[in-house]
């Protein structure tokens, strides 16, 4: 709608107003003029106020002194002898219209004033509404151009403008309009900056050609920026502490990571220096048994070296997204069976008892992977469990996967860190006299997931179990047949 046309509008409005005020008061008139012989002059006089205070509040107070000044030309005309003319003999019915004339006005002014003053309270009301609508659709917003995005919906609900543009300054630039069409081609009727105590954030950009946009309106748009503004400050604030988190959390996993791989690295490195440098300096004839057994420790250690450094690389595959099962359908018995083969120089002080039926169907694993799963588990809980002890290895089918479930007679973990257990560098029991990276636990959880599957640990009667389900579907199919061939 273009300017020609709203000021048609309103003049057609505030016509039809006047127009109402004067068909209402020559009805009235209608009325006391029927009943001119009955009713006493001064009664016609108070009862034309009735009608007086209702045009005032309906229509405003232009047309109620209007209707005051029509009135007590009406009330002389019809109702003060001589009839029918402007003309006034008596005193006292000059005073009955001089005090009608200044009460019909004051009354007109009263109910104009109030009439105003409701305006006015219904309109800070509204603003209000809208101010706390804006605050509560900014609230949690952490994003430049989702709040841009709310703030440019409520600037153009409230102003029912043609366009609304927002854009942002600096290192935080951002920009939407609304409605996303081209922006019209003359300048903006109103431009309101986005301030902050850091300095001007951005700026949003009003076209609205008619009506002309108020004081009031001004303000609050204003206030509608001074939220945004107050609305980006707390997204980059809060922004700017998830990244300080971010990197707080990181150096701290550094650390922790150098100090356990720097002193476990040692252990081990410094054994085979020992052992190495034995040999090499002919401490030991070739014939002695501490040969053998300088060798078998210099073997021992270089496997443990590798599993270390083969647990940092998969947690760094398993953090990075790159860990990949190279699935096929393998025999689970043969898996445990050979990690408890490689482990048999380890496992010597404890009781290792294995229950993984040859009759389980296949599974669909990375033989590798599961390999490294199986090593873990039983690696801490030969750590953790007294010597002497029995660690239990068991494999059942339940429903469409395979639950295999280590178990040792360790201390028992209490329940607020089962959850935890499984997270990087994170011990709760006997970490003063226990060596390791505290990686071996989540790189299971990485690989297992990765699987499909689900790990979790649990406390037993008799001690600490670790749990484990890998699905038996893959890709839609069930595992195939297979027959143990007698040796």
């Amino acid at each position: 709608m273009n300017s020609a046309n709203m000021q048609s509008s309103s003049f057609l409005s505030h016509f039809w107003q006047y127009l109402l005020a004067f068909i209402l008061i020559a009805s009235v008139t209608a009325v006391f003029f029927t009943l001119r012989n009955i009713l006493d002059t001064t009664l016609i006089a108070l009862l034309y106020l009735v009608p007086l205070g209702i045009i005032t509040a309906l229509w405003g107070l232009g047309p109620g002194i209007t209707s005051a000044l029509i009135t007590f030309l009406t009330l002389n005309y019809f109702f003060i002898e001589p009839h029918y003319t402007f003309v006034v003999h008596r005193p006292a019915d000059i005073v009955i219209l001089a005090v009608f004339l200044m009460v019909a006005v004051v009354i007109s002014q009263l109910m104009g004033r109030a009439q105003a003053g409701l305006a006015a309270a219904t309109a800070r009301e509204r603003e209000a509404t809208r101010l706390y609508e804006l605050s509560t659709a900014l609230t949690g917003l952490n994003h430049d151009q989702a709040i841009a995005q709310i703030l440019a919906k409520q600037i153009h609900a409230v102003a029912e403008s043609e366009c609304v543009e927002l854009t942002g300054t600096g290192a935080h630039s951002f920009a939407y309009r609304l409605p996303e069409t081209s922006k019209p081609t003359r300048p903006p009727e109103l431009i309101v900056p986005i301030q902050a105590a850091r300095g001007v954030l951005g700026e949003i950009r009003l076209w609205r050609a008619a009506p002309a946009i108020s004081s009031s309106e001004r303000q609050l748009f204003q206030t509608f920026a001074s939220q945004g503004a107050l609305a980006l400050e707390r997204a980059w604030l809060a922004q700017a502490e998830s990244r300080a988190r971010v990197l707080e959390e990181s150096d701290q996993l550094k650390s922790a990571l150098l100090s356990s791989v720097s002193h476990e690295l040692r252990t081990p490195l410094s054994t085979i220096k020992a052992a190495a440098s034995s040999l090499r300096e002919k401490e030991v004839s070739w014939d002695s048994p501490a040969r053998d057994d300088l060798i078998a420790a210099i073997d021992d250690e270089a496997d443990h070296l590798n599993m270390l450094v083969g647990n940092l690389l998969d947690m760094s595959r398993i953090e990075s997204g790159a860990l990949k099962p190279k699935r096929e359908w393998n025999i689970l018995s043969e898996i445990v069976g050979g990690v408890l083969a490689r482990m048999k120089n380890l496992s010597t002080t404890h009781q290792l008892e294995f229950d993984v039926p040859e009759s389980l169907p296949l599974v669909p694993v990375d033989y590798v992977q599961m390999e490294q799963v199986f090593t873990n588990l039983i690696s801490n809980s030969l750590k953790y469990a007294p010597t002497d002890t029995v660690v239990c290895i068991r494999a059942r089918v339940e429903a469409e996967s395979v639950h295999v479930q280590v178990s040792n007679q360790g201390p028992q973990v209490p329940s607020e860190h089962l959850e935890r257990i499984f997270d990087k560098f994170y011990r709760v029991t006997a970490a003063d006299r226990v060596t390791g990276t505290g990686l071996g636990l989540s790189i299971c959880k990485g690989i297992i997931e990765a699987h499909g599957g689900r790990i979790w640990a649990e406390n037993v009667p008799d001690g600490l179990a670790f749990n484990f389900t890998v699905p038996l579907t893959w890709d839609g199919a069930s595992p195939p047949q297979f027959s143990i061939e007698p040796e």
